[in-house]
Order: structure tokens, then sequence, then C-alpha cells
């Protein structure tokens, strides 16, 4: 997770947004509601000194309230994307860029994301990503060569489009 001392904007979509936003609603309701159960089961059992029972419950607890702390923290200073002002001239946050492998031709689409809302299973990369970063401020028809775990990947823009 990221560093919670920054003060610096969270950048993120309006999807990305409401998605973090449901999730926090999500884990100060049905979360905290199970682990306060699963605590009192726990207390049931008798001596809580040892009582493994509890003490996997309170960890859970502990876990569950820095993922609520973090998720505050970040869409408290979480900047919105107006996807109306974002220019397709060349590759920003908010933009879903088609590239082209130049060694094999295989064509791909991700939209570039900020950190928070990064998920590569569906095409939203982070713009702080090794491919992210190679990507931004590029334009159509431009050539990056991106150092993955793999290698290196020698990619074309073939389009740059913004999702309303």
């Amino acid at each position: 997770m990221s560093n919670h001392t920054s003060d610096s904007p969270s950048t993120m979509t309006r999807k990305g947004y409401e998605k973090l936003m449901a999730e926090l609603v999500e884990l100060r309701s049905t979360g905290r509601a199970e682990i306060s159960r699963q605590l009192e089961e726990a207390r049931s059992f008798g001596d809580l000194s040892e009582n493994a029972e509890y003490a996997a419950a309170k960890e859970e607890q502990a876990k569950l309230e820095t993922r609520i702390s973090y998720l505050e923290f970040q869409l408290s200073k979480a900047k919105i994307l107006d996807s109306s002002t974002i220019d397709n001239s060349s590759v920003t946050l908010g933009t879903t860029v088609t590239i082209q492998d130049i060694n094999n031709s295989a064509e791909f689409s991700y939209t570039i994301v900020g950190s928070e809302e990064s998920d590569p299973k569906a095409s939203k990369i982070s713009s702080s990503s090794p491919v992210g970063q190679a990507l931004l401020n590029k334009k159509v028809g431009d050539e990056v060569h991106v150092k993955v775990p793999r290698g290196v990947r020698h990619l074309r823009i073939k389009e740059i489009s913004v999702l309303a």
C-alpha cells in the first residue's frame, strides 16, 4: 500500500473512486459486523490468553481497520478526473491506449489509471508501472521500449481514446 504520509492528491477516475467508496462502505458495515461476530464467538470459548480463534479474529480486525483507514485516507485526498477535459492527443491518465507489440503484431488496449485503481486483469494499468510510465505523453505512431520481467517489449501506439 501507498505511503500514508503523502498529502499529494491521488488522481483517479470516477469509476475508480466509486469502487473504493463501495469497498469502504462494505468494510465499515458488513466487514466490521462479521469481525464482531467472530470475536464474540471466540470469547465464548473461554480463556482469551490461550484462545487461537480470538487471536486470529483480533488479527483480522486489525487488518480490516488498517484497510478502512487506508481507504479513508486515499478517498479524502482523491482528485477525480473529468473525462470531458482529457486530451487524447497523447497518452495521459484516463486515456485508453491501443498498442501493438512490434515483435509479434499482437494488439491490446490498456486504460491508464492511478495506482489506487490499477487492475491489470481488467486492462487497467497504473501510470507509475513500467509500461504506464513508458506510454505517458506519447502520441499515436510513437514506439516505446519497455523493460519488463520477461525482457524488453517493443510497442507501437496505434490509438488513444477517452472513455466517457
